[in-house]
């Protein structure tokens, strides 16, 4: 007697990947912070070297605006805080409190 022909089950590959969404942090431009603080801060809170945190200070300065990171929300969510909590520029009185950062979804090509 023949042996029954059972179904295969489907297997699955793996090929459909979920990717967490991933937000930019972007630190926007302002006149009550010089470059020294936006260096120091970005050196302090993202570890950038002086040549990158430089290139975030003219960035933000020039176009108002600079993507300092690009992260799960979560981590985003805490460097933007960090960002606002990091206190006024005391190299200029009228500095009052931190800068502004914003978090933006990154799209699909980041």
């Amino acid at each position: 007697m023949p042996s029954p022909v059972l179904p295969t089950p489907e297997i699955e590959t793996g090929n459909e990947e979920e990717l967490t969404p991933l937000y930019n942090v972007v630190l926007l431009d302002d006149d009550d912070h010089t470059y020294d603080y936006v260096i120091e801060m970005l050196q302090n809170l993202f570890l950038k070297t002086t040549a990158e945190a430089y290139h975030h200070a003219v960035e933000v300065d020039t176009t108002g605006r600079t993507i300092v990171m690009t992260c799960d929300y979560a981590a985003a969510s805490f460097a933007r805080d960090q960002i606002h909590g990091y206190g006024a520029d005391w190299r200029m009185p009228k500095s009052k409190g931190s800068m502004t950062a914003i978090l933006e979804p990154a799209g699909p090509s980041a």
